[in-house]
């Protein structure tokens, strides 16, 4: 059930006891709302836990700074954030999937699955709906939730370069640096500083990606195979899936990346003339309309033959 804005602070008014889950390959948007969420409960004297199906990479650590662990505990309540799916909670999903009690999101393509949900599907970042529901609870901000806070918004707007970028994004986004962050070091950490390792994968990825329908739409395979032998960590494939829409001409970029033997992660990627949301709803997934993802069973070839056949459509091919 869709709710608003004050029932969703009554619930949390009237939790104590308070499981957070992020969702699985961790964003700025999921760790900056789920820790973000966690330090505002903390001020309201109530007990919660942040539990991510992959761990906090140690991209993300700095938003994790002040947290503590609590000795493991039954929750009242179960909260999801930036989940817009249960099949994205990973190796949380048979545990908590039908035990939802509130899912804080802005995907367009969320289906309903917490039993109340908080969707507002214009918001830039779960991290802005967070924000405005703070702002229901009365909730005062500190630094440590205001530096999640606008790590979540700059990440998921890419620095505010996206269509999402809306007023409002800009509007919260300048209320939260009037708090003591270093938003210039975190926007230099998110966009500007990149290890060895992840420079020598974009080189091999602009170098080895295919090309379909006249060069607008790029796509990238990455096995695991591949993985190991470039020696480069899950974390570092963050980001990469939009690195083709840099090239002058290319509208969409598509991503397969093995996560099993038989399974591949896609992510789509558009410059703004296809909806890869719709796309990806096609195979079981969604998100958002220039920004998108699913999981696709198969071969690798299998895989990429359902992916194009779903893009030459969209693309008028």
């Amino acid at each position: 059930m869709q709710i608003d804005y004050r029932q969703a602070a009554e619930i949390i008014r009237n939790s104590d006891n308070i499981h957070i889950l992020t969702h699985q390959s961790p964003d700025g948007d999921t760790i900056g709302s789920g820790f973000a969420l966690y330090f505002a409960l903390t001020k309201m004297g109530k007990k919660s836990a942040v539990i991510c199906p992959d761990g906090v990479t140690s991209r993300y650590a700095f938003l994790s700074e002040g947290y503590e662990e609590p000795e493991q505990f039954e929750p009242e309540t179960v909260i999801a954030v930036d989940i817009a799916d249960p099949n994205l909670l990973g190796d949380l999903k048979e545990k908590y999937a039908d035990r939802i009690d509130l899912c804080i999101d802005h995907h367009i393509s969320n289906i309903m699955y917490a039993k109340h949900t908080l969707l507002n599907g214009k918001a830039s970042a779960a991290c802005e709906v967070m924000y405005r529901l703070f702002e229901e609870l009365g909730l005062e901000l500190d630094d440590r939730t205001a530096k999640c806070l606008y790590t979540g918004i700059a990440t998921d707007t890419g620095c505010f370069r996206f269509s999402n970028s809306s007023r409002e994004a800009h509007e919260i986004a300048g209320r939260l640096i009037e708090y003591n962050i270093d938003f210039a070091q975190i926007n230099r950490e998110m966009f500007d500083i990149k290890s060895r390792a992840r420079i020598q994968l974009e080189q091999y990825i602009l170098s080895n990606m295919e090309t379909y329908f006249d060069e607008r739409c790029a796509v990238l395979c990455i096995t695991e195979e591949l993985r190991q032998s470039l020696n480069v960590q899950n974390e570092e494939f963050d980001g990469v899936a939009g690195l083709p829409l840099q090239i002058q001409g290319m509208e969409m970029a598509v991503t397969l990346k093995e996560k099993v033997s038989g399974q591949y992660k896609v992510s789509m990627r558009s410059a703004g003339r296809v909806n890869v949301s719709e796309m990806c709803q096609q195979l079981g997934g969604g998100g958002h309309v220039c920004a998108a993802g699913c999981l696709v069973n198969g071969t690798l070839e299998e895989a990429k033959a359902q992916v194009l056949e779903i893009a030459g459509k969209a693309m008028g091919e």
